[in-house]
């Protein structure tokens, strides 16, 4: 038992912490393969009671891991260095949801797609989509930037982040921004923490901006018989002035996958897919679909499916949504990456996909947010074979290279956490790096908040 335990104990109520083996395990990990056992977790209910455990960790030097939901791709929120996970789960509230001011005042422990449930009932919209929107929680849509499909449009959670409650290594409270659309008194803190990976404080109440929820949405789902013509369709949707609210494509190794899962009389034979939505008043969603339409069909696709209203956009959302799971379903052991790169490289990315698959013999299905350059590449690994382990770590690092080269990202929404921490140092030059340590070290001094991960 670590010296501090009794103390802590002594300190701290029974039904604020849990000790026993399984809660200790469930809260090892995240939805990467790493683990690593804490020595207790907590469940504060309130940002008194993470102040006093921060406060507490402080004076004895004890790693404290901020959690969310554990939806995170990169061992984010894994606690490799043992000490406290700090789960945020029980603070769940919404607060407030103020139509006429615009925004609405939020827990960190509240589900994303519950937000947006809430407030589409007064007639607003909170835009950021992430997939796993249905339980990721909006403390850990802070702590990556999340983003999502609706990105192209309408931007990721910082673009709506107006103020943070934070509560610093050392316990101290601190509100950053505010509730207005616009604030510039002082530096922009708020954009310090949004995407900090708990790495420089626990965010305890977020502020966000709410807009008016679209009149009404469509979608145009195109299949191709290449992924050169579903680059294309995106490039001249966007130069023809039209600004989608998603812009998704997908390869011929998804497209296989979701026809074997889901039946091949629901996808015909394609080698590429593109969704496209459209959002806004209803003439106006009317317009947009038949003038993309009309571009799409200048591009001969094997099949266009159009659809206009809620329920109707929706069904053709359905195939999308099923292709990590139809990924899954393959049995293979599906590694995820969150690459971005300039629009412009969107073909040339599914050539290289292909020469990682014929370079190190693993399948790479490729899907995601053609609009912004976010694209999934998830390379199908045989868990049963060594070799391919290997062989998948060699070409992470060759994809992620030549991602550099192309002036793109490693990660654009799931954050570096541990499973990216290999290519930090190719990712960021030594000045930037230094930056990081710089901000750290002034805000964290003892080093306690998430340790072990990219700084």
């Amino acid at each position: 038992m670590k010296s501090w335990i009794p103390i802590f104990r002594r300190l701290f109520p029974a039904s604020l912490y849990r000790l026993e083996a399984s809660v200790i395990e469930k809260y090892s990990k995240d939805a990467w393969f790493a683990s690593a056992s804490p020595e207790v977790v907590c469940f504060p209910k309130n940002v008194r009671q993470v102040s006093a455990l921060l406060k507490f960790a402080h004076q004895y030097r004890i790693p404290v891991t901020a959690r969310g939901a554990g939806k995170g791709y990169v061992g984010g929120c894994v606690p490799v260095k043992g000490g406290i996970v700090l789960s945020l789960e029980k603070m769940n509230r919404i607060l407030e949801i103020n139509p006429e001011d615009g925004v609405a005042v939020v827990e960190p422990g509240v589900i994303t797609g519950r937000l947006q449930e809430a407030v589409k009932k007064k007639g607003l919209f909170y835009p950021p989509d992430p997939a796993s929107l249905k339980d990721c929680f909006i403390g850990g849509n802070v702590a990556t930037n999340a983003g999502g499909p609706r990105c192209l449009k309408y931007g990721v959670t910082r673009n709506y982040v107006l103020g943070l409650e934070v509560v610093l290594a050392d316990g101290t409270i601190v509100n950053v921004g505010g509730r207005t659309m616009k604030n510039k008194t002082g530096f922009d803190l708020v954009g310090i923490f949004v995407g900090s990976e708990g790495l420089l404080g626990v965010v305890t109440q977020v502020t966000v901006r709410l807009i008016p929820h679209p009149q009404s949405r469509g979608a145009i789902c195109a299949f191709f018989g290449t992924a050169t013509q579903a680059a294309q369709g995106v490039q001249m949707i966007l130069k023809a002035g039209f600004l989608p609210a998603t812009l998704e494509v997908a390869d011929r190794l998804t497209l296989e996958a979701a026809r074997k899962a889901l039946g091949r009389d629901r996808i015909p034979p394609a080698n590429a897919y593109l969704l496209v939505e459209t959002d806004g008043t209803e003439s106006a969603v009317r317009s947009d679909l038949k003038s993309i339409q009309k571009i799409l069909y200048d591009l001969k696709p094997e099949r266009i499916e159009k659809a206009y209203g809620n329920q109707a956009t929706e069904r053709l959302w359905e195939l999308r949504r099923q292709f990590s799971a139809s990924l899954k379903a393959t049995g293979m052991k599906k590694l995820n990456e969150d690459i971005v790169i300039p629009r412009s490289r969107l073909v040339e990315l599914f050539k290289f996909s292909e020469k990682i698959q014929k370079k190190f013999g693993i399948p790479v299905a490729s899907f995601g947010h053609a609009g912004d350059g976010n694209i999934h590449v998830n390379l199908m690994v045989d868990p049963t074979d060594p070799k391919q382990r290997k062989n998948a770590d060699e070409a992470l690092d060759f994809l992620f290279k030549q991602v550099i080269a192309w002036k793109g990202a490693i990660t654009g929404e799931h954050g570096v956490g541990l499973a990216k921490m290999p290519w930090w140092k190719i990712a960021a030059s030594s000045e930037l790096r230094a930056l990081h340590r710089t901000v750290k070290k002034a805000l964290d001094p003892k080093g306690i908040l998430n340790p072990g991960k990219f700084v």
